[in-house]
């Protein structure tokens, strides 16, 4: 396993983000928004000077986290379009950084969960793309999503039956959205042989998220599982806790910009070094 955190948990300023990155021990930064600029938006020139940055520090890109399939179900051909044409650029933005994946979602949920209309409608969006060498997509536990635990993903993946594509466990998202107060051990089992990628944050229940430790979420347990399962990906940190203050709603909905970072240094720092704390005990 090795250790990531995601680069605007810490900063806008990506150097920053990799200097401290650098000094803990960590060996990668997942990247989202830099200079203020969301992911999505990056321009191949902002791309490459980011991966020189990570080259820099002698960093990994640990993947590339654009808002894929993070909105409503589409409901027309412009909307399924427009839905393809984000995860499109996404994939050939995480080719010139050098990211092995790009993490996708479930579509907003309205009312309950429906992890199987969801994944027939990503099947159209999703139908023909090309993926570039080395980049995979990895579905995403996500707290407003269709597939907010484990089974519900595993359910999505099976319908949209394209074994290509893994998860993203984070099950911070699982217990803040309410499904699932305790997911693990839960689904683990099941689902450990298709985790691709690991989001590390404690979750208070569902009134926000606290510092690494104190929280719901057993995860020194949970890193020893994963490594009993011979996980070799990245377990990569999203803080989501500030010193002195919670995040928003749209800060958590759209994780970019100036609002995300405010006071992610010191935060950051605090939950890294509980991370690196656990690490040598795993």
């Amino acid at each position: 396993m090795r250790r990531a955190i995601i680069s605007d948990e810490i900063s806008q300023d990506l150097p920053t983000a990799a200097r401290l990155a650098a000094e803990l021990g960590f060996e990668g930064l997942e990247l989202r928004s830099i200079d203020g600029v969301p992911p999505h938006l990056l321009d191949d020139g902002q791309l490459r000077a980011a991966r020189a940055v990570l080259d820099e520090y002698s960093l990994r890109a640990a993947g590339f986290c654009p808002p894929g399939l993070k909105h409503p179900v589409p409901l027309d051909a412009a909307d399924h379009a427009a839905s393809r044409r984000v995860v499109e650029r996404a994939l050939a933005q995480a080719a010139l950084l050098g990211a092995g994946h790009v993490r996708i979602f479930s579509f907003y949920r309205d009312g309950e969960a429906d992890p199987v209309g969801a994944a027939r409608v990503a099947r159209r969006v999703l139908d023909g793309l090309e993926w570039p060498d080395g980049v995979r997509l990895v579905l995403e536990t996500g707290t407003r999503s269709n597939t907010p635990t484990l089974r519900l993903a595993l359910r999505f993946l099976e319908e949209l039956g394209d074994a290509r594509i893994g998860l993203l466990w984070d099950p911070g998202n699982t217990v803040f959205s309410g499904f699932d107060p305790e997911p693990f051990p839960g689904d683990f089992e099941a689902a450990a042989s298709l985790i691709r990628h690991v989001h590390v944050k404690d979750p208070a229940g569902r009134t926000g998220y606290v510092r690494l430790g104190a929280g719901d979420l057993p995860w020194p347990s949970i890193l020893a599982a994963l490594k009993a399962h011979g996980y070799d990906g990245w377990v990569s940190l999203e803080t989501h806790w500030r010193l002195d203050r919670t995040l928003t709603g749209p800060e958590r909905d759209e994780p970019w910009g100036a609002g995300i970072s405010a006071g992610g240094v010191e935060a950051s720092r605090t939950c890294m070094e509980v991370l690196n704390g656990w690490w040598s005990g795993v």
